[in-house]
């Protein structure tokens, strides 16, 4: 006879406990807890049956190496995320607020890998919606097999039977296990369904998407152990009242992550920018104050956006702090470095910044360019429109090196830059490029008296 218990479950790290309390002993999170029933057969065998032969241990030059080769998506911004391609085998989530395009995306895949055996599986959407989508898409592959189904052992009956090249899950919330009583979406219901599949994927050497929907926060809605059990890690970003979309690798265990790929939404489905560089700076602005070019690198990617900032003096008590692509915090010690080792007096003002593209920066090298986009608008001073900025600033007001200048250089030279502001610590023994002048600053003071 089975047995039912009551659990209470974590929606952001998975921790489950026997009793509610206000915050989750795993993550310390407050009010994350929630009630779910969860029924188990009276007997104790598992669900998930991963028993196999009986190994022995090997010392490590005695381990064989199986080198599969990568399936080409013919998306090539697609293909430099995932590190060269989908490899066999392998599970990825790939998340996204909803309306952002993730289904387009997955579809999209049916048009450049004709010869692929792929099976859609629509929790969300109607075999009528998916294959209008296909449609105007230009997507006619007889080999994009379309299943509606939920339940996920029926999933992994079908995936044995067909043994498709590749398996696109659409959405993973919408899948149940018929063991669990929970709704499907709990966390016990993701958590268990990734595992199945996971299972599934390894077992068949078949390539499996999982597509995610993200919170409010901007996280991936399920269990945090999600993330950890998949093999890549996937973002669709971007606004949807805008052309353009970024995917962003934040975890790939096959391939450098935080790589990015520049995707623009059309009519017909995605079509790929090869050229992020020159598509974000097409609309950049000459000759007003507040703005700065910075050559960043976004995985093994380098690529030039502007900032944008806006200083005014302030009709509150308490002047505004914005923040759009960059971190908060990092623009309000930026903003302390300005006032204490520059003089600058921003405290009555307030300061907008904006990195346009919608590109959101981690890269510390873009603290020079910041700076001179806020001491720009604040003396209304335009900077030069072809000069780029490079370093980190200290708290001391210090400009420190940065990494991979050379990479950074050769794609501002490429874009037509002529001038370059840049650490004096990354002089020695650089080969500039050609025609392009490089003047090197020890303290962020010196930078601001070179550009404005």
């Amino acid at each position: 006879m089975a047995k039912q218990r009551k659990q209470y479950v974590c929606q952001v790290c998975g921790h489950t406990t026997v009793k509610w309390m206000g915050s989750c002993p795993g993550c310390g999170a407050w009010n994350t807890l929630v009630e779910e029933r969860i029924e188990r057969p009276a007997s104790s065998s598992s669900r998930f049956d991963f028993t196999q032969a009986s190994a022995t241990p090997l010392p490590l030059p005695e381990v064989s190496l199986l080198k599969q080769q990568r399936m080409q998506t013919g998306i090539r911004e697609f293909d430099r995320v995932l590190g060269g391609g989908i490899l066999p085998g392998s599970l990825l989530l790939l998340a996204g607020e909803p309306g952002i395009g993730k289904s387009t995306l997955m579809t999209e895949l049916g048009r450049y890998m004709p010869d692929t055996t792929l099976l859609y599986i629509s929790g969300e959407e109607s075999p009528e919606q998916v294959r209008l989508r296909a449609e105007r898409m230009g997507i006619t592959s007889e080999r994009f097999f379309l299943l509606p189904e939920t339940n996920v052992e029926r999933i992994r009956q079908t995936a044995r039977e067909l043994q498709p090249d590749l398996l696109i899950v659409d959405s993973i919330q919408t899948l149940f296990h018929p063991a669990l009583q929970s709704a499907p979406g709990t966390v016990t219901q993701v958590r268990e369904c990734t595992a199945s599949l996971l299972q599934l994927s390894k077992e068949q050497g078949m390539a499996t998407f999982l597509v995610g929907h993200v919170t409010k926060e901007g996280s991936i809605a399920g269990p945090r152990v999600m993330e950890h059990m998949v093999d890549t890690v996937l973002y669709f970003e971007g606004d949807r009242h805008h052309s353009y979309r970024i995917l962003r690798a934040i975890k790939n265990r096959f391939g450098p992550a935080h790589e990015l790929g520049i995707f623009e939404m059309r009519s017909d489905g995605l079509k790929e920018i090869p050229d992020p560089s020159g598509f974000f700076l097409t609309t950049r602005t000459y000759g007003a104050s507040g703005t700065a070019t910075v050559p960043t690198v976004e995985g093994t990617r380098p690529l030039l956006v502007e900032i944008q900032a806006l200083v005014a003096r302030t009709s509150y008590a308490v002047p505004q702090r914005t923040a759009t692509g960059v971190d908060l915090r990092r623009l309000h010690m930026l903003l302390a470095v300005l006032e204490k080792r520059v003089g600058l007096l921003l405290g009555t003002q307030d300061v907008f910044l904006n990195v346009t593209g919608g590109i959101r920066m981690e890269d510390p090298a873009a603290d020079l360019g910041i700076s001179i986009a806020i001491a720009s608008s604040f003396k209304d001073i335009p900077t030069d429109s072809q000069t780029v900025f490079l370093g980190e600033v200290g708290l001391t007001g210090e400009v420190r090196p940065v990494a991979r200048l050379d990479v950074r250089l050769q794609e501002a030279r490429r874009l037509g830059f002529k001038h370059a502001i840049i650490p004096r610590g990354n002089l020695q023994g650089l080969q500039p490029p050609e025609d392009m002048e490089i003047t090197g600053v020890h303290t962020l003071q010196e930078a601001l008296e070179t550009a404005c």
